[in-house]
């Protein structure tokens, strides 16, 4: 099973799930920015991979825009070189429309993180040859008011069936990229890989978020992050 394989049954299998208040409007960019979503994984995915690092889910100025895990769009569209019509969700939240390559937000997470493997390997060929990126959640969740909800606030009931099948997703893509490491970006996804890695030879491990909303990453996340990842053994 190849990642495109992976990731359309993904797709289908939250489609078919259900969210009640507060979620008001939920995105689905492997769907709806199937084409530049694919593009990087035919570009980049190909392993084995020395080491996956997994987010949580599409952040609105990100991979909800692009397809692209962290895909702020300058980095997707200069650096990665991604490329790919996005159409309109089937339902669009009014305060978060899908621009696509034409929104001029910039996703902070994507630029931290996408900008710290331009720093330091310069190529996507480079950093890729052993690093690859991925969102253990392809669903992006907002309230009335199109304020992010992330998957890990559900209700306990919506909750279960949906990580049922990212955790069947993510177990997938890790057997066949077969890391020596699989690296959670923040404390939920470390969480998830936990579970689904139960048994497994490969090791997990966690780096700092890039989000704006933690106070170590505003202070430096490029150096935090490269710290963290001397301490599980990962040379830059």
């Amino acid at each position: 099973m190849s990642l495109i394989e992976i990731s359309r049954r993904l797709s289908q299998r939250v489609d078919a799930l259900r969210f009640t208040k507060p979620v008001h409007t939920v995105y689905n960019p492997l769907s709806y920015a199937r084409a530049p979503h694919e593009d990087y994984l035919a570009r980049y995915g190909t392993g084995p991979k020395e080491v996956v690092w997994v987010g949580m889910n599409p952040g609105p100025f990100g991979m909800a825009q692009t397809g692209v895990p962290f895909g702020d769009v300058e980095f997707v569209r200069d650096w990665l070189k991604v490329r790919g019509s996005v159409v309109k969700p089937a339902r669009e939240h009014p305060k978060r429309p899908v621009l696509g390559f034409d929104c001029e937000r910039s996703e902070v997470s994507g630029t931290r993180l996408w900008g710290f493997a331009k720093a330091r390997f310069t190529t996507p060929a480079r950093f890729f040859r052993r690093f690859f990126v991925v969102n253990y959640c392809p669903l992006c969740f907002m309230d009335e008011a199109g304020r992010n909800i992330t998957p890990d606030t559900l209700p306990a009931s919506e909750r279960g069936p949906l990580f049922e099948v990212c955790d069947e997703a993510l177990a997938e893509v890790l057997k066949l990229l077969a890391p020596a490491v699989a690296v959670g970006v923040g404390a939920f996804a470390k969480q998830r890989l936990d579970r689904v890695m139960t048994g497994s030879t490969c090791r997990t491990g966690m780096i700092s978020h890039p989000s704006p909303a933690s106070p170590k990453a505003n202070r430096g996340w490029a150096d935090l992050a490269e710290r963290e990842l001397a301490e599980l053994g990962i040379g830059i």
